[in-house]
Parts: C-alpha cells; structure tokens; sequence
C-alpha cells in the first residue's frame, strides 16, 4: 500500500467544496420554489400544487442529507490530514476511506435527486402537452 500523504485528501477539498457549493444552490432554489408555492397554494388550493409541494419536499430532503455526507466527508478529510500530521497514518487511511464512502453516499443521493428533479419536469411537460392536445 502507498503512503497517504497530506496532499490526498487535500485534492479533495476543492472537489468537495464546489459540490457543497452546488448542493446549497439546490437547497436555495427549492426553498424558493417551496414559499412561492406555499403563497399560491394559500390563494388557489389546488391538488397539483401539493404534489409539487410533495416532490418538492422529497428534494429538499434528499439535498440536506446530500450536504450533511459531503460536509462529513470534508470533516473527515481535514481529520485525515492531522492525523497524518501526528503520524497516525493507519488510522488516517481508515479514516479517510470513511470519508470517501461518505462523499460517493452523497454523490448516489445527488443521482437520486436528479431522478426525482426530471420526473418532475416530466410530469409538467405532460400536462402542457395534454393541455396542448385540446386546443
């Protein structure tokens, strides 16, 4: 087995910082979305509208528990590498293949949530097309 250095986890901090970066924007969004349709709901309570507030929630969901793998797998990078810094390499290499399970979790839920993301959209392009065929 190859020494594990400080410089690999360090490779993964830029990885795992723009990912965290993309999991908040996400996150950002479908609050957004969640208090829009939270108003509109209040106006016009619609069947449709709470199945997208449904879905809605179901991503959410997904993408906190996407931020919470990725912010533990960067916590265990950092651990790695002062535990590199003691000289605890072995425990450092368990360590860090804790972290990197933890970052491909994260990563399985994000294709997960995308999944969802596109039904979604497929259920909308659905209705205007039906809405289309009436016409």
């Amino acid at each position: 087995m190859e020494q594990l250095t400080l410089t690999t986890p360090a490779l993964l901090f830029s990885a795992i910082s723009l990912i965290m970066l993309a999991y908040t924007n996400r996150f950002l969004a479908y609050a957004t979305v969640i208090r829009n349709l939270h108003d509109i709901y209040l106006q016009k309570q619609d069947d449709a509208l709470l199945r997208q507030i449904k879905n809605l929630k179901l991503r959410l969901t997904l993408t906190r528990f996407m931020q919470i793998f990725g912010i533990s797998s960067l916590l265990l990078c950092v651990l790695t590498m002062f535990l590199i810094y003691i000289h605890q390499q072995i425990i450092a290499v368990y360590i860090f293949g804790f972290a990197l399970i933890l970052l491909i979790i994260s990563l399985a839920l994000l294709i997960k949530e995308i999944q969802i993301s596109a039904q979604a959209l497929q259920h909308h392009i659905a209705d205007i097309e039906e809405h289309l065929k009436k016409k």
